[in-house]
């Protein structure tokens, strides 16, 4: 299993006039946290795509529990709890500063071949380094 931990603070313009943040945000927080996770797998979004694979969101859930307020520092985990295939899943928490859970959520990517527009399996270059993070032993 491949694990992560990605820290962010809510900005003043991400809450709403209530004092939240914003629900619409944590897509993008998320965001942030995914790509941290592939940058400790050793790649950047950047040369992925350079490498001519897409990866689009093919979904994303997510359950609010409680909200985070402006300049709360967020603590997201973002766990891959089995090896991508055509379809590569991250799940989320994201907990506060006092460690209350805030939200879970995933969001379900999907490896498309630049060239041909067509979901393809991951490139071997990229599973020999995800491959690390769940072998045992």
């Amino acid at each position: 299993m491949l694990r992560s931990e990605t820290k962010i603070r809510v900005r003043y313009g991400e809450t709403d006039r209530m004092g939240y943040a914003y629900y619409g945000n944590y897509a993008q927080y998320y965001e942030v946290a995914r790509v941290e996770t592939l940058r400790k797998i050793g790649f950047s979004y950047k040369e992925i795509e350079d490498k001519g694979i897409l990866l689009p969101v093919l979904d994303f859930t997510i359950q609010y529990k409680k909200p985070a307020f402006y300049d709360d520092e967020l603590t997201i985990i973002t766990t891959v709890k089995e090896l991508p295939g055509v379809r590569f899943t991250f799940h989320y928490e994201c907990f506060n500063e006092k460690k209350e859970l805030l939200n879970t959520g995933s969001v379900t990517l999907v490896f498309v071949d630049r060239e041909r527009n067509k979901p393809c399996t991951p490139p071997d270059w990229f599973m020999d380094e995800v491959e690390k993070y769940f072998t045992h032993g």
